[in-house]
Parts: structure tokens; C-alpha cells; sequence
């Protein structure tokens, strides 16, 4: 339950989250099948457009941290709310490959910096006891984004791919102005964090084992990520032949998920412990990113686009807590700053290495291959990484205390 005194956190963080990944990412989509079959650009070229949002991703991971502490945290994500809502803007009429990459990069190093930024600045001012609620909750703003993408393109693309650029570039300044107003009162007395004193235990440094396993894992999740996340509509739309109603409607499937995602995390991290709710979210993700290859019937593609959407942001907030429990707050602002980097540095070398696979091959279901396969790998880092913590910190018992305990 969240309680009134969390809306300031709730909104900086879940606008964050939506502009920085639901639209400066997952709107671009639904929007990818269109600008190929109204000649804006090739095939080959809008894969690769989606893939300068991945290089401008890994570019604003390895800025944010450095940013946020040399400037205020609010100007900080201020200026990227800006910067995406620009680059929808700028991309409202056809122009060249050139043009049109520079402002998706733009739109990838803005929202890493909100999700950076975003989440930490959120819990940074949220009492301790609370942070497990609202760290959870500011995710589904990745959800929320996805599923306004998903039902807002495709009415929009009735009108003209032009109007679907503006909307969604007037949407993303609006999430700003939202998540501005929380930012603002996040400063306010009834709301600021009271410093706590950690536990040995928690004072882990960032070359710890089990802290680069979970990292190396989340690293490997960006890889799993990309199919869906960029190609997944178009692979509908066009290679199964399925049109691009079926295809979108496949897309709100995916933004339900992902508004769902979140609150799922939660729900298992509190009774499982956050190890076991990671371990079990990139287990599912496995199943669902390969199901693709077996089957495309409506209920297997539905169950793909569900569990999919779903286990992105709980993955994101399960390795987030996770890392956090491993470290504790105070140094969880630049751990998250460094697993955001490597994830945005996987997802990107996946995305371009991806699109050139595409542009050779013709078709996209060998992508979904290699991330089931990475994903797989993934789950065996992460069932390494509880021993290598139990073996390198004796004083904590093996099983980590769940959320549920923590909180009382």
C-alpha cells in the first residue's frame, strides 16, 4: 500500500521510467513497420535507427552518475525529459538517415539519465522502511509507457506517422512537467531521507563476486531484450504476416505486462527474497523470448508478448534490489550507475550486431535464438551468484531476508 507522503518519489521515479524507457524506447516500435512501408526509410535502415537509441542508452549510463552529482538531479533530468520530447518533435517529417539517428541517440543517452537518475534520486528521499514498496512502483512507469505507445500509435498512424512523432513527443514533455512537480517536492522536509547506518554486511564494495555475477546476468538480460523490444512488431507484422493490427494489438499485450511487471516483482521479492525473485523472473523471460521459435499461435505469441513485457521492468526492479541488498542504499546510486552502463553496452553491441544479422539473413528468428540462449546463461550467473555471496560473507545467513521481514 502506498501511503500519501510517497506521491513526490512515486511520480519523479514512475515518470522517469515512462519517458525514459515506455517512450523514448518502446514507442519507437510500433512506429518502425510504418516508416518502412510508407518509404521513410528501408528495412535495414529502421533496424538500425532503433539501434542508435541502444548507443545513445549506453552513452547517458556512463554520463548520468557524473552528471547528477556535478548539478542539481532535478535540472539534471529536466533537461533529458527535454531532450526526448525534442527528438520526437524533430523527427515529425521525413528527413535523412543522418538527422534521424543523431536525435535517437539523443533520445537513448536522455533516457538512460532518467533511469538512472529517476529511480535513486526517488528512494534517496524515501524513508528506508518504505523503499521496498515505492522501489518497486517506480518501474511501472515502463509499462505505463509501453502500453500508451501501443494504444496511441496505432490511432495515431490513421491520422499520419507526422501526428504520431508530435504526440508522443508532446507526451514526453508532459511526463516531465509531472515528474518535474515531484522532483521539486522531493526537497520538502516531510519527505527527505534520514540517514541510516548500514550494517557491515552491506558495505560491499563493487568488485565483489557476487556483485559482478548479478551485473554480468543483467548484462546478459539486455541481449534478451532487444528481439522483443525492437523487431517484435515488425517480425509480427511483416515476416509472420500477421498485419500490423494483430501486431499492435500483440504490442498492448506487451505494455500490459510491463505495467504489471513491477507489482509481480514485488509481490515474489517480498515472500521469495530478492535472489530467488531474480532467478525466477530471468527463468521465465527465457521460456517467453523463445517461444517464437515454436510456436506463433495466438495463445503462444500472447503468452511471448505477456511474460515478456512483464519480466523487462521486474527484472529491472529485481536487480535493483538485489544489488542494493548486496551493497546497501548509500552505495546503490553508483552501483546502479555502472549496472545500467553494461547493460546499456550489452544491449547496444546486441542491437547493431542484431541488425546487421537481420540485414544479412532476411529474417529475425534466429535473434530470438541467441536471446533465449543469452538469457540461459543469465540464470547460471545468477544461481552462482548467492553462493560466491554466502561463501564471501560469512556473517549473513544464506538465504536472504525478504522484503516482508525487512519492512516490519
Amino acid at each position: 500500500m502506498t501511503r500519501r507522503h510517497d506521491l513526490p518519489a512515486l511520480l519523479t521515479g514512475i515518470m522517469a521510467t515512462l519517458a525514459g524507457i515506455g517512450v523514448a524506447r518502446f514507442a519507437y516500435t510500433p512506429l518502425l513497420p510504418a516508416l518502412i512501408e510508407q518509404h521513410w526509410f528501408t528495412a535495414s535502415q529502421a533496424a538500425y535507427l532503433g539501434a542508435a537509441n541502444l548507443l545513445g542508452y549506453f552513452i547517458g549510463a556512463l554520463a548520468a552518475h557524473r552528471l547528477s552529482e556535478r548539478f542539481s538531479p532535478r535540472w539534471v533530468m529536466a533537461a533529458a525529459f527535454a531532450g526526448i520530447g525534442l527528438s520526437f518533435l524533430a523527427c515529425a517529417t521525413p528527413g535523412t538517415i543522418g538527422w534521424f539517428f543523431v536525435w535517437r541517440l539523443v533520445s537513448g543517452v536522455a533516457g538512460a539519465i532518467l533511469m538512472v537518475v529517476g529511480p535513486s534520486t526517488a528512494l534517496a528521499a524515501t524513508p528506508p522502511h518504505r523503499r521496498a514498496t515505492v522501489g518497486a512502483l517506480v518501474f511501472t512507469g515502463i509499462g505505463l509507457g509501453a502500453l500508451l505507445s501501443a494504444t496511441l500509435v496505432p490511432l495515431l498512424l490513421e491520422i499520419g506517422l507526422t501526428a504520431a512523432w508530435l504526440a508522443l513527443g508532446v507526451l514526453a514533455l508532459i511526463a516531465g512537467a509531472v515528474g518535474d512537480w515531484g522532483a521539486v517536492r522531493l526537497d520538502s522536509p516531510s519527505v527527505a531521507s534520514h540517514p541510516v547506518p548500514e550494517s557491515p554486511a552491506k558495505a560491499r564494495s563493487l568488485g565483489t563476486a557476487a556483485v559482478l555475477l548479478v551485473i554480468a546476468a543483467y548484462g546478459l538480460d539486455a541481449v534478451g531484450f532487444v528481439p522483443h523490444t525492437v523487431f517484435w512488431v515488425d517480425f509480427l507484422a511483416r515476416e509472420a504476416e500477421l498485419g500490423h493490427r494483430a501486431a499492435s494489438l500483440q504490442w498492448a499485450l506487451f505494455g500490459v505486462g510491463a505495467v504489471a511487471g513491477p507489482l509481480l516483482a514485488g509481490f515474489v521479492a517480498r515472500h521469495l527474497g530478492w535472489h530467488t525473485g531474480l532467478a525466477m523472473g530471468f527463468m521465465a523471460k527465457t521460456v517467453a523470448v523463445a517461444i517464437p521459435l515454436i510456436s506463433l499461435s495466438l495463445i503462444s505469441r500472447s503468452l511471448s508478448s505477456l511474460l515478456v513485457g512483464a519480466m523487462i521492468p521486474a527484472i529491472v526492479a529485481l536487480t535493483s534490489g538485489r544489488l542494493a541488498e548486496l551493497v546497501g542504499a548509500k552505495e546503490h546510486k553508483r552501483l546502479w550507475g555502472h549496472a545500467t552502463a553494461v547493460f546499456a553496452a550489452a544491449q547496444a553491441m546486441a542491437g547493431y550486431a542484431m541488425s546487421a544479422l537481420y540485414s544479412a539473413s532476411g529474417i529475425y528468428y534466429p535473434l530470438f535464438a541467441l536471446g533465449g540462449i543469452a538469457l540461459a546463461v543469465g540464470i547460471v550467473l545468477i544461481l552462482l551468484s548467492r553462493g560466491v555471496a554466502a561463501s564471501s560473507t560469512p556473517t549473513v545467513s544464506p538465504r536472504p531476508p525478504t522484503l516482508k521481514n525487512r519492512e516490519r
